[in-house]
């Protein structure tokens, strides 16, 4: 969690009220148990394995999992941007001053830190991130209960508190989007893989999950209370309600301000170092295979970070970045976890890449179909107008997407299927591309036991996927 939760979540609950934030605390939180799930599965498949594109480089061969690294690095860049775009808001909304060169140090810092120490620092710092949370909820839950005055004519009048259309979308969008957002998440991957046992991985991940959704919803009701206390849209009116929790905070004591302002920036500074260390991760394994010396590495994720201080402070509301890499991952992934099941041993790597692209291809011709322009199809790519149109558009494009994907996928299967069948015909030789391959008996089964292995002493698989 960073600073960027203060923006999009009030925002969610001025236009689609209570149902808008009870809809995407769970999707936000409960989506993590995604990793207590899977995380066992791909441990047995490919057991030296800690990010996901080491299981998708055995089960599809190298190019998948180059498209899936540079898809990772990609999501991590969004989410760079989103954070230093929502820290300098937070700074420009809470002090009026310029937030450029609290990015610079937060920036500064954070690289300093995490190429000295690593994902041992990281892992540090997300501790202090749960206590500066902890201490963030409590201080502002106490002050606006003390401090602000909710108007009950305006919680009468207020559309907030009943069922709406953007309300009943977001029961489907959420979901989507941020569960398939997560197998990007090289971070979540890592700290995943890291316990010790599967016992371990699932109480973490459950109780991370009842905290987080607890976290989310107050944060939340923050956009309710500033709308029901008349804080927003204030005057002269804000533009959206992604400013609700500071229009709310302006009642608060200066001294609550200063705290919370601190607290932010601590938040937002333990997230940014994970997305950084979870970038230096997945560059060195993913695209170079532990090949190029890591101090390279890092070196180009500091020369990265210039092009996202750059963005972010010219970025879109937070919401849309996100939403962008969520429309991505919600094309991609599909296909690529039914490579997961033994039952489609047949699916190759180029159904997941073909796939992929085609559920983003499928978005556009839903756009451009919808729209009846070419030009708001390539916009609903985007999402320039965001998730809440009134319209279906955004919720056509996220089921576009993931079905699209899957349509696409099985096209590229039977074009392969087909070119595969000819060119034996046309060889002489037997048709076997839809031999189950052979299994080889893997050593590592006692993940399910209390006791835990260590990663040097199990054999890596033999057997490496194909992509054609």
């Amino acid at each position: 969690m960073g600073s960027g939760i203060l923006f999009s979540y009030p925002q969610l609950a001025t236009l689609a009220g209570l149902q808008g934030v009870i809809v995407y605390g769970i999707s936000s939180s409960f989506s993590l148990l995604i990793f207590a799930a899977l995380v066992p599965i791909i441990r047995k498949k490919c057991p030296q394995g800690f990010v996901l594109t080491e299981w998708a480089r055995q089960r599809f061969g190298a190019v998948v999992a180059l498209y899936l690294g540079a898809l990772t690095l990609l999501t991590l860049f969004l989410y760079m941007v989103a954070e230093l775009s929502a820290i300098g808001q937070v700074i420009n909304a809470l002090t009026g001053l310029y937030g450029l060169p609290v990015l610079i140090v937060e920036c500064v810092v954070t690289t300093i830190y995490t190429s000295l120490g690593g994902f041992t620092i990281s892992f540090l710092t997300d501790n202090v991130q749960g206590a500066m949370v902890t201490c963030l909820i409590v201080i502002a839950t106490i002050t606006i209960g003390v401090k602000v005055e909710l108007q009950p004519d305006l919680i009468r009048d207020s559309p907030l508190l009943d069922a709406s259309l953007i309300g009943w979308q977001i029961i489907y969008i959420l979901p989507v989007a941020l569960l398939t957002n997560q197998f990007f998440l090289a971070n979540f991957w890592l700290r995943a893989f890291a316990s010790r046992t599967d016992k371990d991985l699932w109480l973490g991940v459950g109780v991370a999950s009842i905290v987080i959704f607890c976290v989310l919803v107050l944060v939340g009701f923050t956009g309710l209370f500033a709308t029901w206390s008349g804080a927003y849209p204030g005057d002269p009116p804000a533009e959206d309600g992604s400013v609700a929790f500071f229009l709310l905070l302006g009642q608060l004591p200066s001294w609550v301000i200063g705290i919370v302002i601190v607290m932010v920036v601590t938040l937002s500074t333990a997230a940014f170092d994970s997305l950084q260390s979870a970038m230096v991760s997945s560059a060195s394994n993913d695209v170079f295979r532990n090949r190029l010396g890591i101090w390279w590495i890092r070196a180009g994720v500091v020369l990265t970070i210039i092009p996202v201080v750059v963005i972010a402070i010219q970025a879109p509301g937070i919401l849309q970045i996100y939403l962008i890499s969520d429309l991505l991952s919600a094309a991609v992934i599909p296909v690529l976890v039914i490579g997961l099941s033994e039952r489609f041993y047949f699916w190759r790597g180029f159904e997941v890449v073909v796939g992929g692209l085609g559920g983003i291809l499928t978005v556009f011709i839903f756009g451009t179909i919808y729209y009846g322009s070419a030009k708001q199809g390539g916009e609903l790519i985007l999402l320039q107008q965001g998730l809440y149109t009134g319209d279906w558009g955004a919720f056509g494009a996220f089921v576009a997407a993931p079905v699209g994907g899957v349509v696409w996928g099985c096209i590229a299967l039977g074009v392969r299927l087909a070119f595969q069948f000819l060119q034996s015909r046309l060889r002489g030789r037997r048709f076997d591309a839809l031999d189950r391959p052979v299994e080889v008996q893997s050593e590592y089964d006692s993940f399910q036991e209390e006791t835990a292995v260590a990663r040097d002493e199990v054999p890596m698989p033999k057997v490496t996927g194909k992509f054609f």
